[in-house]
């Protein structure tokens, strides 16, 4: 090739590489030096809790989708209880393998959406399973799927991929308020002021929940009913 050909397009290449790289800088990535870790919780004005950029109550799954890069896979559960007269119904948002400020975990995200919404949601569902729970799974309707993309975030379980040890929850997290242990083992670290519940198995693995006051009362009254009944039980006359 002739040397004043080569040097143009060599120049041409150039010029082009540099004017990407000033298109890029002029509208740069919002999250850029961001780093959003599972450990840094606050609460909003009016108390709800804020995690990973996300206000828990107010932002939507489309936010939560922008923000892992994933669209996720939303399931319906619905759970009868013995002494519950109703259905409990509960939409949930998927997302496995979710790289997130170099950290590696799945997420599961629970939708604030009305029961009686959720009713009708079952009731269309293209197709049903019982799991091992007893409770049933519902594949939605692609046209009761899509508006949930607007749909609160109630709460979000976060399960990272790598074990931790107790000194490790310590160290970033901070003592909890209380523990609880189940019976199989699992150790929960309850930091009500936060809105967290820890849960640690034997192996070092973690799931978190994130979750706003009335959520949290709620979601750890029968696990703070059988530690009451333990220890009333194991109580000497």
């Amino acid at each position: 090739m002739d040397r004043k050909i080569l040097l143009s397009v060599l120049t041409g290449a150039l010029l082009a590489f540099i004017g990407i790289w000033m298109l890029l800088s002029a509208f740069p990535d919002e999250r850029a030096g961001v780093r959003l870790y599972p450990w840094d919780v606050s609460r909003a004005p009016n108390g709800q809790l804020q995690a990973f950029g996300l206000t828990l109550g107010e932002s939507t799954l489309t936010d939560l989708r922008a923000l892992l890069g994933e669209d996720g896979k939303l399931n319906l559960f619905a759970e009868t209880r013995p002494d519950a007269p109703d259905t409990d119904f509960t939409v949930e948002a998927y997302f496995d393998n979710i790289l997130l400020s170099n950290l590696k975990a799945d997420w599961v995200v629970s939708l604030a959406v009305p029961q009686d919404q959720l009713a009708g949601m079952y009731d269309r569902g293209l197709r049903a399973s019982k799991l091992s729970s007893g409770s049933r799974k519902v594949v939605l309707d692609p046209d009761d799927a899509a508006p949930l993309a607007e749909a609160p975030i109630r709460s979000i379980t976060y399960l990272p991929w790598k074990s931790l040890r107790p000194e490790d929850i310590i160290g970033r997290f901070g003592e909890p308020e209380r523990q609880l242990t189940e019976e199989r083992g699992v150790v929960h670290w309850l930091y009500p002021d936060k809105g967290l519940d820890i849960a640690r198995d034997a192996d070092g693995g973690v799931v978190i929940q994130y979750l706003n006051p009335a959520d949290f009362e709620r979601a750890m009254q029968p696990l703070l009913n059988a530690d009451d009944s333990a220890n009333h039980d194991g109580l000497t006359p």
